[in-house]
């Protein structure tokens, strides 16, 4: 009778400690993987589709575990984009102080846009973050710094530390790489904390966590601020990479294509942002030359998954039944 009654907890025991190993046995294939990617791999694609993982993963960050849709990623991209490249070239300082100063422009334009956003829910809160961004897409549009529709050009990668030099292809994979791993890193240690899960039960019933004490507005503010720092992150890193930063970065289209990559990949988990961005960004490449115009492909993408895969690709897969068989989760 005894061991009939612990059977049950014993095999999700197992189940559970099978999926850990799972993890950990992908992580060190996909991060193998990673490593050996420049050398079987187009190394500005790869840099391309780590850079749009990492503003992927901290968009879902904001809509994944707070519930909050923003049209207006793309400013915190864009301007995180447009800051690394105006100082790195015209004030000379180094990639490193470069970024920086891109991820707390990008944190700073995060609380500006979220103390007046967090006041409404649902749609308004969508719309009021689709018309702050597009106040700074004419901005900058307007601004000399910017440089208007020229964009900021020929952007140098300079010395990382004064010691590496970023203008070799290979050091500035590793470099990116680098920083892709420490922002998804930064992202899961935030969302496993006690702040995560207070964010996820404002997402789950904002109502019953404000009943228990807790100032919740603060909590989504710090949520959306951490959102536009790590999408800034992305951003300048990106602008290192190709060596300019333009119109296209905050443009409402790029907000568009952020929402479309976590939708893709899933909501709410880890690793489907980052599935998702690599989907968009290879259909991108791979279509570039083609006749066919890439937004009806992407269009018909977004359709697939929305009638086919509500959950997203990985969302789905978690909640499959062979998913669960190996312990996964529709949150991770």
């Amino acid at each position: 009778m005894s061991g009939a009654t612990h059977t049950p907890a014993a095999a999700q025991t197992t189940t559970f400690g099978n999926a850990g190993a799972l993890r950990i046995v992908m992580m060190v294939v996909i991060l193998g993987l990673l490593l050996a990617a420049p050398f079987f791999l187009y190394p500005i694609f790869v840099m391309k589709l780590l850079c749009f993982a990492l503003f992927a993963a901290a968009f879902n960050l904001l809509l994944g575990y707070t519930g909050f849709l923003s049209f207006g990623h793309a400013t915190f991209f864009g301007g995180a984009s447009y800051f690394t490249a105006y100082t790195v070239k015209e004030w000379g300082v180094s990639p490193e102080i470069g970024i920086l100063i891109g991820v707390v422009g990008a944190a700073a334009l995060g609380l500006v846009m979220g103390l007046i956003a967090i006041r409404r829910q649902g749609i308004y809160f969508a719309m009021i973050t689709l018309a702050l961004s597009q106040m700074f897409f004419f901005y900058c549009v307007q601004s000399g710094w910017t440089k208007g529709e020229d964009g900021i050009q020929s952007v140098p990668r300079g010395h990382l530390f004064g010691l590496i030099d970023l203008s070799n292809t290979t050091n500035m994979y590793y470099f990116v790489l680098a920083v892709f791993l420490i922002g998804v890193a930064i992202i899961y240690r935030f969302v496993n904390s006690p702040f995560g899960m207070i964010l996820k039960s404002i997402r789950e019933n904002e109502q019953r966590t404000v009943s228990l004490g807790y100032a919740v507005d603060r909590y989504k503010l710090g949520a959306f601020v951490m959102s536009a720092a790590l999408a800034g992150l992305a951003g300048g890193l990106k602008s290192l990479v190709f060596g300019f930063a333009t119109l296209t970065d905050v443009t409402w289209q790029m907000s568009g294509e952020v929402i479309l990559m976590t939708l893709l990949g899933g909501i709410g988990t880890m690793i489907g942002p980052v599935v998702g961005a690599g989907i968009i960004v290879t259909l991108q490449n791979e279509l570039a030359t083609s006749d066919f115009p890439v937004t009806i492909i992407t269009g018909l993408v977004f359709m697939a998954c929305v009638l086919l895969f509500r959950r997203g690709l990985v969302g789905e897969f978690y909640a499959s039944r062979l998913g669960r068989k190996l312990g996964f989760r529709p949150e991770q």
